[in-house]
């Protein structure tokens, strides 16, 4: 028996539940879980559905769009790791979880490659048997190293790129080649505490909480759509180095967290926010 998602947003109105329960009978499925939200500011409905049974895609996918407002999306999926490609510069301690978990089989995906623009990761990608590609970004134009990555990622052709601490800002032309299918993950003082030695500055204010955050990327620096977020306590006993360090702690969970809800495919992208099923 095939186990498919459904993933739907449609302008609001009345009768949509309604329709897509029915056509979703027509077809013999059954509904193992569902959830619905409605943004009642922007008057729109949001749906996921997991269904089992023996599934033609083309002809559901038909039956709902012809029972469904003509603005609706619909993405039918069936359960599946995702493959992914990690970029990654000299931090290693989002890029070592994620290994740990692939190596595990707890990730819900398949780490295809590591690239790098430094080499001092390699030893740590190597021992789990997973190709890393180093791509020196010194003495070359960023276009040109862009490309660089550009080509090789295209190779591999992933469903989504992981940025696991990955100290580049990328071009809008680099962007528009992962839409929605790229995520980063940084410490939540921006911009509080831009620049340099950013846990340096938290610690000279007296900062009480460290947190994360991961998003998807956009154009504009860290602010794409949150996918998840998380805050853990500090005080006056703490230096710069063990801020640092708790930092490091909560940047692992919180990309973690945010990987398994979009792989998981719980994750709607609306406007610059997001609706997730938890």
């Amino acid at each position: 028996m095939q186990h498919y998602i459904l993933l739907l947003d449609c302008p609001d109105q009345k009768g949509l539940v309604y329709n897509i329960t029915r056509v979703l009978y027509q077809h013999d499925l059954n509904i193992v879980s569902n959830n619905e939200f409605v943004d009642l500011e922007r008057q729109h409905f949001f749906m996921r559905t997991e269904v089992e049974g023996n599934i033609n895609e083309t002809n559901l996918l038909a039956d709902l769009y012809a029972a469904l407002p003509k603005q609706v999306k619909l993405v039918l999926t069936q359960e599946h790791k995702k493959k992914i490609v990690v970029l990654a510069t000299k931090e290693y301690h989002c890029l070592g979880d994620l290994l740990l978990r692939n190596h595990f089989d707890n990730l819900n995906a398949e780490i295809l490659a590591v690239i790098s623009n430094h080499n001092n990761l390699a030893d740590l990608v190597t021992q789990f048997k997973i190709p890393f590609h180093y791509l020196p970004h010194e003495n070359i134009l960023r276009d040109t190293h862009e490309k660089q990555v550009l080509d090789l990622i295209n190779r591999y052709n992933p469903d989504f790129l992981v940025l696991a601490k990955y100290m580049r800002i990328l071009s809008p032309y680099f962007v528009s080649h992962f839409r929605e299918q790229m995520i980063n993950i940084h410490h939540s003082f921006l911009p509080a505490f831009i620049g340099a030695n950013p846990y340096k500055q938290a610690f000279e204010r007296g900062v009480k909480i460290i947190g994360a955050t991961a998003h998807f990327v956009t154009n504009n620096l860290d602010e794409g759509p949150i996918i998840a977020q998380a805050t853990i306590p500090v005080d006056h006993t703490h230096n710069a180095a063990s801020m640092a360090q708790a930092g490091r702690d909560v940047e692992t969970l919180v990309l973690a967290k945010a990987l398994k809800l979009v792989f998981e495919d719980r994750v709607f992208i609306s406007q610059n926010k997001t609706v997730i099923f938890d």
